[in-house]
């Protein structure tokens, strides 16, 4: 047997053993494992050659603070700038010195935290690294092939910690998405209507709800099921319901999240288990108060939503009112996607999996919210197909307390002014 022969048994005998190791890698990836050993051999032999040399006087030969740049010297004066220049972990507003702030107070969050839920990866990877690596991934629309560069690691063995980092996200869910009660509650509320026209019996907002959804990749075999002649491009209506997931969220008048449900596209309830669970658990909402929404929720006496159909001055007035409270829930989904850019596209078929980042970016924001960490994200308009038009369900109680606010509201405002 010639060389030649023995790298090819040796190869396949690898991607054997990879493949029966790293279940989340596809076998293209697989294939790659071979090309990417060689390049490192490569990359490592140009690296002892460029330590051997005298440090340039640039910036290259300094010592970084943050474990953003605890990489090889080599690396990064080898690649080219565009590729290396954003510092990986922390979102594009922020300077280096908060990105360790918020690495440090993330990984005091995972260190103090009572889960049991293990860190997975092959390679002993510290907590804070594995903290900047997740959150590289999360930040930035970057390939695990660039990540395995860059931390110097397995792209199998980067899946295994990423979504074990979700996991243990995760299980912060309760801690820091949180439902206001009792005092905490009453505090929270913010006027309905403005200041000129405020009354004794309109109620406060105690949150904003509604929900945006956030592409994934189609599961393999629905693809084309519903296709029977020649391929054509989907609009984005017509998309299969199974390639978005369904975030549902109800934020206070800061933006930090209270409420947060995900759920496949395909599932077409809006409100509904919030709704059932705020008339059999009243103490949620404390008196003389309420959320709001847009229209396609459920009407109820916890939840009011905008008048539909034909509109005179009294219903307009009130419509007028709920509309300027929405844009807070906005302008939190855009800085939710702008911190997480990953949110745009997550290429991701397993629900569960996707569901799990989604879920980590929602406890991340609300940590963020709480070191002083806002960021300000571009408003995207909601495609129309997910704010139907009218009301789903009629509640006779819902129907009768927005009619008395109303009311309220326009025998205090002056209706010419309308």
């Amino acid at each position: 047997m010639d060389v030649g022969e023995c790298v090819v048994s040796a190869g396949r005998a690898v991607l054997d053993m990879a493949q029966r190791e790293w279940q989340p890698l596809s076998p293209g990836e697989l294939e790659q494992r071979l090309d990417q050993a060689v390049e490192g051999v490569l990359e490592a032999e140009l690296t002892a050659r460029l330590n051997a040399e005298p440090p340039p006087t640039g910036g290259c030969g300094r010592t970084p603070r943050s474990p953003v740049c605890a990489e090889p010297r080599g690396q990064r004066c080898i690649g080219p700038p565009e590729e290396e220049a954003p510092e990986p972990g922390a979102p594009r507003e922020t300077d280096a010195g908060a990105a360790v702030t918020v690495c440090e107070h993330i990984t005091g969050l995972l260190q103090s935290s009572g889960s049991r839920a293990r860190l997975a990866g092959r390679a002993r990877l510290s907590l804070s690294h594995t903290v900047l690596l997740s959150l590289t991934l999360l930040s930035e629309r970057v390939s695990y092939r660039s990540v395995s560069r860059r931390f110097h690691l397995e792209k199998g063995n980067i899946h295994r910690i990423f979504f074990s980092f979700c996991e243990r996200l995760n299980t912060l869910q309760e801690k820091h998405i949180r439902w206001p009660v009792g005092r905490e509650a009453a505090e929270s509320l913010f006027p309905l209507c403005r200041p000129e026209i405020e009354h004794r019996d309109v109620p406060g907002v105690l949150g904003v709800l509604g929900r945006t959804r956030i592409p994934i990749r189609l599961p393999m075999g629905k693809h084309h099921v519903e296709s029977t002649g020649p391929e054509v491009k989907r609009t984005k209506k017509e998309a299969h319901p199974d390639s978005w997931l369904n975030l549902q969220l109800a934020c206070d008048r800061d933006g930090r999240f209270l409420h947060c449900g995900i759920s496949k596209g395909s599932d077409t309830d809006r409100g509904g288990a919030l709704r059932d669970k705020l008339k059999q658990r009243p103490e949620l909402m404390p008196p003389g108060s309420c959320l709001v929404a847009r229209g396609g929720y459920p009407l109820s006496a916890q939840v009011l939503t905008p008048y539909s159909g034909r509109l005179g001055p009294r219903e307009k007035l009130f419509n007028q009112m709920l509309q300027e409270h929405f844009h807070i829930l906005d302008q939190a989904v855009a800085g939710l996607k702008a911190r997480f850019k990953r949110l745009r596209y997550l290429d991701i078929a397993n629900y569960e999996r996707a569901r799990a980042v989604v879920l980590t970016a929602c406890v991340l924001h609300n940590v963020f919210l709480d070191i002083g960490q806002v960021v300000q994200g571009d408003v995207e308009e909601e495609d129309a197909a997910s704010t139907p038009e009218g009301e789903l369900e009629i509640d006779d109680d819902g129907v009768q307390r927005r009619d008395s606010i109303s009311d309220v509201l326009f025998q205090t405002f002056d209706s010419g002014s309308v």
